[in-house]
């Protein structure tokens, strides 16, 4: 066991070197913060091939009946049933709120634990171990501890699509095409970030070894000295850390959606994918025990997500009465945070296809394989 949390906790300080999202705030050292929870947001494939042996040792214990029946009760009943459900501080859990509150109230229907940990390292030893029953996680990851955990876990929806985004100190960026030949700071390497950035400069024609020039940093703070002090500088940044960034300095401004660059390029297709940050997933043995309670905290989760998109300001007060977020930053970085509740065959084309996308650029960042179709839950009413 000592062995597992240590291999875990060593998968997830190295994805503290990914770009991602996370809680934001304001001033230099909010800034710092926010960097680093941005970091955590994405799992990446330093943490996939590390996550790789301790989910394929967890794969029993993640199935442990003492766990399971410490919160619910008898195995198999859902009377006086407390689902444990996990997040870390970042995008995937905004969508949530509005769901915890409800909770916290004695309005929702099932009753519900909710836990929201700095970092996914803290969240996957407690899912794969059977200490939680439903989890927000980082897209890719989820795949990983899918492939090595015997099918132990399934995705029962997309949470929230891309946070990366292309800014400048300029005004020279229109296009994909308008950073042929300039140079793009960013941070996460090896990871995600990565395959995204260069699937959108493959798919628009560019070379990324050749038509222009990555400059990798280890976190977004030096990204955002970099382009400070050079002229017109580029780079590609996560939400909240935008909002952050251009609070800081104004001249900052957006050049490039890159969720809305993957839309356009998918417009065609017939089974379009999409850039993704995080998915829910839940414990297999737990939606099989107890499907009428899975399926119920899906509508509360998806009616919770539309509350949050639809009333900006009082979600983000949830959010820092969750200590997810600062309000203030929140309610300018909800917006482009792309919280969303998307299932069935709609996310497992986008899921799918993206999945697709980092296997062919990196197979261990989805833990070596394409999940089969027992990774998508479906509702037990269909």
């Amino acid at each position: 066991m000592k062995k597992l949390f240590a291999v875990l906790l060593s998968a997830a300080l190295l994805a503290v070197s990914a770009a991602g999202c996370s809680s934001g705030a304001s001033g230099a050292a909010s800034s710092q913060a926010a960097s680093s929870q941005a970091a955590s947001e994405a799992a990446e494939p330093a943490a996939s091939e590390a996550a790789e042996p301790a989910a394929s040792e967890a794969a029993e214990p993640a199935a442990s009946e003492e766990a399971s029946e410490e919160a619910t009760g008898e195995a198999g009943t859902s009377e006086d049933l407390t689902i444990r459900v996990g997040a870390f501080k970042g995008p995937t859990a905004m969508g949530m709120v509005k769901l915890m509150e409800d909770n916290e109230a004695g309005t929702s229907a099932n009753h519900y634990e909710f836990t929201v940990m700095g970092s996914v390292d803290e969240v996957t030893p407690k899912l794969l171990q059977g200490e939680l029953d439903i989890a927000a996680l980082p897209a890719n990851l989820s795949s990983v501890l899918y492939n090595n955990s015997n099918a132990g876990i399934q995705v029962t929806n997309i949470n929230t699509l891309g946070v990366l985004y292309i800014v400048e100190t300029g005004d020279t960026v229109h296009s994909v095409a308008d950073l042929k030949g300039k140079t793009i700071y960013a941070s996460g390497k090896g990871a995600t970030p990565e395959y995204a950035l260069n699937y959108l400069l493959t798919q628009n024609g560019l070379d990324p070894a050749t038509d222009v020039t990555i400059e990798w940093k280890s976190e977004h703070t030096e990204c955002v000295a970099a382009i400070a002090q050079a002229e017109n500088g580029i780079a590609m940044l996560p939400q909240p850390f935008v909002t952050t960034a251009q609070a800081q300095n104004p001249d900052i401004r957006v050049a490039l959606d890159m969720t809305q660059e993957w839309e356009t390029l998918q417009a065609s297709a017939e089974h379009p994918s999409a850039l993704l940050t995080g998915v829910t997933v839940v414990r297999t043995e737990f939606a099989q025990e107890h499907p009428e309670a899975v399926d119920a905290f899906l509508q509360e989760y998806k009616a919770s997500t539309e509350y949050v998109n639809a009333n900006v300001p009082e979600s983000a007060a949830l959010l820092e009465k969750f200590d997810i977020f600062q309000a203030a930053v929140a309610e300018k970085a909800l917006p482009a945070c792309n919280i969303v509740y998307i299932d069935g065959d709609q996310m497992k084309d986008q899921l799918g296809g993206y999945l697709a996308v980092l296997l062919e650029q990196n197979p261990n960042s989805i833990g070596g394989a394409l999940p089969g179709d027992d990774f998508y839950y479906t509702p037990a009413q269909e």
